[in-house]
Parts: structure tokens; sequence; C-alpha cells
């Protein structure tokens, strides 16, 4: 059976079907060919479930701390299978949804494995696809644009590999039915910060472990010292500069014990199960490129600024291109990529401009340039950093930890990047995201009002402050 499409999606996860939806839009006939189901890593193995649990994790965290606020609560219980159902009832109505959504734009949705073809009588272009249905059925779609959506998976490190009991991954992790009395989790990174948060937050015992002097390595500086230093003053404990010997791991029935290297000395340390966490790689091998001019370089799929590969009309979006590997930006390239098919102005989005968010207890958020990396690409600049302990809000919240740093060219007066950790940092980004956006100078965003007592507040006090100008410091 062959099947002709203006556009073909290889890949159902955010990107993917933010892609669909947006040519169905324009006017397009849309196949999505998906192997797993719709809404793929975000919404299935990733954003939603972990931020759920996170969300379950911080309500627990609140009653433990009822009483700074004269709430006597006794008794505090996790119910962790009723704690899972629930993150299974937020994604089930959101799986509903994006099913919904296939349906009223008229997308139709593939089930089964895509497999690129070279060129054939029904496509002269390299580009169709064979999708093997469960049945043993193939269907080759013929698309006039192919957009490559295929996402990614977690990172292994060998000898660590998941076991399905003691070892897992984020995926794995994911479907505990019980929490461990410890975890020793590999990595750093933002995955591993926020499991590291949420169990710590459960009760559960948490060693974190980083092969780097720091962790979240990505983040500017400050952010990274003022987790660390709220991490540590939580419980968890933060193993910096420390490598894993996956070599020397040891499983009995007390759990796993770990060899990490630290400061040239051998360290042992044992826990009921360990979490590795120690980044993605995209989902870029059986999917029959080598029948194409695509090309993949260190495992990840090329594209030029309109997220074109080297088969013109064959796109690739999200994760499999690398990058930030976040939803949000794979739904940005989406929408990009389905424009400059059209013939619009789609230009791949800068990283720089692409906001990214820890969801952890504190949380903590950024956009755009360290102040490293500003001064390293040759910008004179200027830094100003705005407490919360000095916003009205935070008090009343109780939650004072934390701050908002801005970095900003002293000659351009450009906002160059806006980092934050405290209370509610991933909905405040959204404001120097549309700073960004607007290219709003720091006088500019100064003189918004914002609502008293709110914590926007310290946005325009950040920026006031660039000029000595802060009104609360």
């Amino acid at each position: 059976m062959t099947k002709q499409v203006d556009v073909a999606i290889l890949g159902g996860g955010t990107g993917g079907y933010i892609a669909a939806i947006a040519a169905a839009q324009f006017g397009y006939s849309v196949v999505v060919i998906e192997r797993d189901r719709l809404g793929g890593t975000c919404l299935h193995r990733g954003c939603i479930p972990s931020k759920s649990l996170l969300r379950s994790a911080e309500i627990v965290a609140q009653a433990k701390t009822s009483e700074s606020f004269g709430i006597h609560i006794e008794g505090v219980k996790v119910d962790f299978k009723a704690v899972q159902a629930r993150k299974q009832a937020v994604v089930d109505q959101l799986h509903r949804g994006v099913q919904y959504l296939m349906k009223k734009h008229n997308i139709e949705v593939i089930h089964g494995n895509g497999r690129v073809m070279g060129p054939s009588i029904f496509s002269p272009k390299s580009g169709s696809v064979a999708v093997e249905l469960a049945d043993d059925e193939v269907i080759t779609v013929v698309p006039k644009h192919l957009i490559i959506a295929t996402g990614s998976r977690p990172r292994l490190l060998p000898g660590l590999e998941p076991d399905g009991d003691r070892i897992a991954t984020s995926d794995e992790a994911l479907e505990w039915t019980s929490l461990p009395e410890s975890v020793a989790i590999i990595g750093g990174g933002v995955i591993g910060i926020e499991w590291a948060s949420l169990l710590h937050d459960f009760g559960v015992e948490v060693d974190l472990i980083e092969a780097g002097p720091r962790i979240l390595p990505l983040e500017d500086a400050d952010i990274s010292k003022e987790m660390t230093r709220l991490l540590t003053k939580k419980g968890i404990r933060i193993h910096t500069s420390a490598a894993v010997e996956s070599e020397a791991v040891l499983k009995d029935e007390k759990g796993v014990h770990l060899i990490i290297g630290k400061e040239g000395e051998p360290v042992t340390l044992t826990a009921d199960r360990v979490l590795v966490s120690i980044g993605r790689i995209g989902n870029v091998e059986q999917l029959g490129l080598e029948n194409t001019n695509v090309r993949i370089d260190r495992g990840t799929i090329q594209v030029n600024e309109s997220l074109q590969t080297h088969e013109p009309h064959i796109y690739a979006i999200g994760d499999c291109i690398g990058g930030l590997q976040l939803a949000h930006a794979a739904s940005a390239e989406g929408i990009a990529a389905v424009k400059h098919m059209r013939g619009e102005s789609g230009v791949h989005v800068s990283d720089k401009m692409i906001p990214k968010c820890i969801y952890s207890k504190p949380e903590a958020a950024s956009i755009g340039y360290t102040e490293e990396e500003a001064r390293k690409e040759g910008y004179d600049v200027t830094v100003s950093k705005i407490p919360f302990s000095a916003i009205g809000k935070a008090l009343v919240e109780g939650d004072t930890d934390g701050f908002v740093k801005v970095v900003i060219d002293q000659h351009t007066e450009d906002v160059l990047g806006v980092h934050i950790i405290g209370p509610h940092a991933t909905e405040l980004i959204g404001e120097a995201s549309l700073a960004k956006l607007l290219n709003a100078s720091p006088w500019e965003l100064g003189q918004v009002i914002h609502a008293h007592p709110t914590l926007s507040e310290i946005m325009s006090e950040v920026m006031l402050a660039v000029d000595g100008k802060s009104l609360v410091m």
C-alpha cells in the first residue's frame, strides 16, 4: 500500500506532533509515523511524569515545614503507589489531548516502525518511508517533505546498564513501585539534580556523583554554587570531581557498592539503587538514513540554519539534532521547519534564545550567556544580582533562598543572560525570554510595573540594579 502526502513526520513526540499541527494549519496533508505512543519522551518518560513526581515531593516538603507557618501537621506519610497513580493520570489525560489534536487537524497517525527508503518509482527523491505495522504489513508513505523527529534516549554507562532491579536510568526510575531507602545518582546535570531533589523530599538518602568540578556544569557558576549550597543544606551528599569506576561495581543483597575516585583516593559508596543520569543520545539508528545523503556526526543528524539535512526535502528537529534537547526547543524547530518548507523565513532558533529550566527544590532557570561565556566571547559585561530575601512576596512565601542575576553588555546595553535560582524560577524566566525576543534594554525592563507583592518584582529590581538604582537594595 502506498500513501502520498505533503508532509510525513517520523516521530510523534513533542516536536513531531507540534510540527504536524503547524503543517496541517497551513493546509498540508500530514502523516505522523510513531512506533510507540504519541507525545514521546516528554509526555511518557520525561518532562510530564517527572514534574508530576516533583510536585508530589514538593507537597511533602511543604508539609514537613508547615510549623513555620503556624500549621501543625502530624503523621505525614508518602503513599508512593498513589503518587505514581496520580502521575499516570496526568500523563493519560495529556495523551488523550494529543490524540484529540491529531483528529481535530485531520492528521493521520500510523503506528509502526518507519524506515527511510532510497529513490524509487514512487519517489524520485530519497525520503519515502516504509512503515512496518504490528501485523507485518508494510505501508509506503511518499511525502513531498519529510521531518525526522525521532528524539533521544538515556545515555548508558558501561558496567552500569539498567537491570530492572538495582540500576536504572530515568526511564526505569519513573516506573518504580516503591521508594528505596538510599540512592546513588551518577550525573550532576539537570536530570540528576531533579531526581536528587525529589527523592530526598520523599525521604530517600541521596548521594549525587558528578565527574566534573561542579554540578550543573552548563549553568552559570553562581547558580551551580548556590544549588550546591542549598542541596547540601537539605542533606544531599554531593561528590564532585568523582569518577565512577564502573568495573568496580558490586551488587548483593545489601544493595549496590560503588567505588568512586575522589581527589585521588578511592571512596566506596553503598546504596539500595543507582540512578544513571549522564545525558541523552539521539535516536538516529535503524532509520534507513544510509539510503539518503543525510549526514550523522557524533550521534546527531546534521542540519543547516533552516533545519534541512543534506537532502533538502528532509528536515530534522529536536533531540536527534543535538543542541539543548528540550521539548520546547523541538517545538520551535518543528514550526520553523514547516515555515521554511512553505517558503517563509523559518530559521533554527539560537540556543541563546531558548529558556532552560530545572524543576528541583530550589528551582533554577536561565536564558542566554553565562557570565563566563560572555567574557570568553569578548563582551565587556556588567553583572547585577538581587536576592529573593529582598522581595516581600518571598518572605510571605517563606522561601527566600536564591537570587536573580543578569549579564549585560556594557556597550550596547543588550541583555546577554538571565539566571535565576529560587522560588518559581521556571515561571519567572518567561519574562526574561520575552525580553530577549524584544531585545529590551535593562532600563526598559526596569520600567515595567509589577504588581506588589509578587515575586516578579525581582525582575525589574535586578535590571534597575544594573545602574545602581534598585529600590530594594
